[in-house]
């Protein structure tokens, strides 16, 4: 029988140092994305469960302003150490916050470059989310236009000739991919321009209501609230940051499950926020930064990146899910939290900002709704 997540982890964070000295190289990118793959399903009561496995924001590294901001290595240590997490699961899904190119210009006005924070990742960097195992990126976020239309092309490119998915840009909207004899569909919104519209509840619904109909399990991802370690409070009301309008996503994530999705995976805040079951379907409302390796704070709670793994039966019902904590180290990438911070956040959260809430949060990670 296939070791559990946590006997994993608990190898992982016994050997940690051992593994890290010991990495071979990148393993062989995946050539076809559509792959069947019997061990990620999983039984729970005689029902088989598929998983999902969602993280926070990406962005390996910038050569804007100055190549002082790229990873050493060529970035290869960045996320090697958690490659057996980031893999196990039916689907993988992540956050790519920025744009890909070595040499376009940046288009974001920036008066003073030392404070302006627009992203452009090198090409060669994206080899590791390939190597990663991650199957879908959303692209729905403040910085997939910080080269303009040219960099959302040449990033397209990267991911597409890799065989992985994107969603979220008005052009792309929605994708769906079959995994295991089962047909998720993903999709991805924000309050910024050339994105599908977090705010735009009506097509917000039109878009997920349409996936829920040619899906057996639906997949919304939202780039929406404030920013930054005072934000990281569910506020359950309209966030107003930078003069911008970053949604309700307390309703959104709502109005969303009421169209058809199943699993609400949230970020934008670079910090973590609250968990909550609806109408048993999965919410979380911020995952954090994952892997941003430079130009954004990695210390306190803004380095915390879970990986979180979802587990639901063949149409959409929650039925458990795995927090595997780990952390982001200032010049080194993320790594496995042996203090598990990330865990006790979450649980801090969700009590404090949603104590009605219908699930349970164990000190090992274990999610699971409250009978």
């Amino acid at each position: 029988m296939r070791a559990s997540v946590f006997q994993i982890l608990f190898f992982l964070i016994a050997s940690q140092s051992l593994l890290i000295a010991q990495e071979t190289n990148d393993s062989i990118p995946k050539q076809d994305n559509i792959i069947n793959s019997t061990d990620s399903i999983q039984k729970a009561n005689n029902e088989k469960l598929v998983s999902i496995i969602g993280v926070g924001d990406i962005m390996l590294g910038t050569n804007f302003p100055s190549s002082q901001y790229l990873p050493p290595q060529n970035g290869d240590n960045l996320m090697k150490p958690l490659y057996p997490f980031l893999s196990d699961a039916t689907i993988s899904f992540g956050n790519l916050e920025g744009a890909f190119s070595d040499t376009l210009a940046v288009t974001k006005k920036c008066q003073d470059t030392a404070n302006c924070y627009a992203f452009r990742s090198p090409d060669f960097l994206f080899k590791h989310i390939v190597n990663a195992g991650f199957d879908v990126l959303s692209m729905a976020n403040n910085h997939s236009g910080d080269l303009g239309v040219p960099g959302r092309l040449n990033t397209i490119e990267q991911i597409e000739k890799s065989g992985l998915h994107h969603v979220g840009l008005l052009e792309y909207p929605s994708i769906v991919i079959e995994r295991d004899s089962v047909k998720f569909g993903f999709c991805a919104f924000a309050p910024i321009k050339g994105t599908c519209d977090i705010n735009d509840l009506k097509e917000a619904e039109r878009i997920v209501s349409s996936l829920n109909d040619r899906c057996d399990i639906t997949v919304v991802s939202f780039h929406g609230g404030a920013e930054g370690s005072k934000y990281e409070h569910l506020t359950r009301e309209r966030e107003i940051f930078l003069g911008e309008d970053r949604g309700n996503v307390y309703e959104f994530a709502r109005k969303m499950i009421d169209a058809g999705a199943d699993v609400i995976l949230g970020h934008g805040p670079h910090v973590l926020r609250a968990i909550d079951l609806y109408k048993d379907r999965f919410i979380i409302y911020s995952l954090g930064n994952f892997c941003t390796y430079s130009r954004m704070k990695v210390s306190g709670i803004n380095g915390l990146a879970p990986i979180l793994k979802v587990f639901t039966n063949k149409n959409g019902e929650f039925k458990k899910a795995e927090i595997i904590s780990c952390k982001q180290i200032k010049g080194l990438g993320t790594r496995i939290d042996q203090q598990n911070k990330a865990v006790l956040k979450l649980r801090e959260l969700t009590l404090n900002d949603i104590p009605e809430t219908k699930l349970q949060i164990s000190e090992d990670g274990l999610i699971t709704p409250r009978h």
